[in-house]
């Protein structure tokens, strides 16, 4: 069915479809009703991504350069460092990417000595929940939402502790049902580790950016394999999305 869906939007897409297809109408829609508070960006500031597999995006973890297309991986953290960078050229920022695919809150607290605190991030941006969830319906976790909020909560403690100037941006944690690996298990369960990721932004006086309703109206532009492959992962025009949406919680 799904199959049927996309190929049919293929065809309406060749005769001109696609001109409705607009990132930045997707993007003012989803977000009208929010009020994000943006970070400013100053000289020589540092941005850090870090989350699972969908910021990892296959990126080299041996590199642990800034602003290498390698070291960013090919999802939204290179999308949005790439905008960025050829955008605030006289700033001088370095832009890094420590996701690491299959990643849960607790293995972020894992390994943010290294891949964060030591990086001293300006700016740090977190994209976690889909594993705490998705692992556990798989049988590989024992998780639930209070362990989530908990974990994530005492990680920004941290980290505000250690890098107190840190500018937070919480991304909302997605799913798009009806797609390969999302199904009805995943409800209405993920319903509460999105809204534990909006309480701890508000907590932490972080930007949120709403990434469910903004494929929420994205699919209702295109089918959303057009999107995302499984129902998680972004394909490249998904990637695009997220990036977009990022850049908009930042500005110069």
């Amino acid at each position: 069915m799904e199959n049927n869906n996309r190929r049919s939007f293929i065809k309406k897409a060749a005769i001109g479809g696609l001109m409705a297809v607009s990132i930045p109408e997707i993007l003012s829609a989803s977000m009208m009703s929010s009020v994000m508070k943006k970070n400013s960006l100053t000289s020589d500031n540092i941005i850090l991504f870090q989350g699972d597999s969908i910021t990892d995006a296959g990126r080299n973890r041996n590199d642990n350069s800034f602003n290498n297309a390698g070291a960013l991986g090919s999802g939204y953290p290179m999308l949005a460092g790439a905008e960025l960078l050829e955008k605030h050229a006289a700033l001088n920022l370095r832009v890094f990417n420590k996701g690491v695919s299959g990643n849960k809150v607790f293995q972020l607290a894992e390994r943010w000595d290294a891949d964060c605190l030591s990086i001293k991030p300006d700016i740090l941006s977190i994209l976690i929940g889909v594993n705490d969830i998705w692992h556990k319906l798989e049988g590989n976790y024992n998780g639930t939402i209070d362990i989530y909020r908990h974990d994530y909560y005492a990680l920004l403690e941290r980290t505000k502790k250690a890098l107190p100037n840190v500018k937070l941006i919480i991304c909302e944690p997605f799913a798009v049902p009806g797609i390969k690996a999302v199904d009805d298990r995943w409800y209405p369960e993920f319903y509460g580790y999105q809204k534990a990721a909006r309480e701890i932004a508000a907590q932490f006086n972080a930007t949120f950016i709403p990434y469910q309703k903004i494929y929420d109206k994205a699919i209702k532009r295109a089918p959303g394999a057009y999107w995302t492959g499984d129902g998680v992962h972004p394909t490249l025009a998904g990637a695009q999305l997220m990036a977009q949406a990022w850049v908009t919680a930042v500005k110069a």
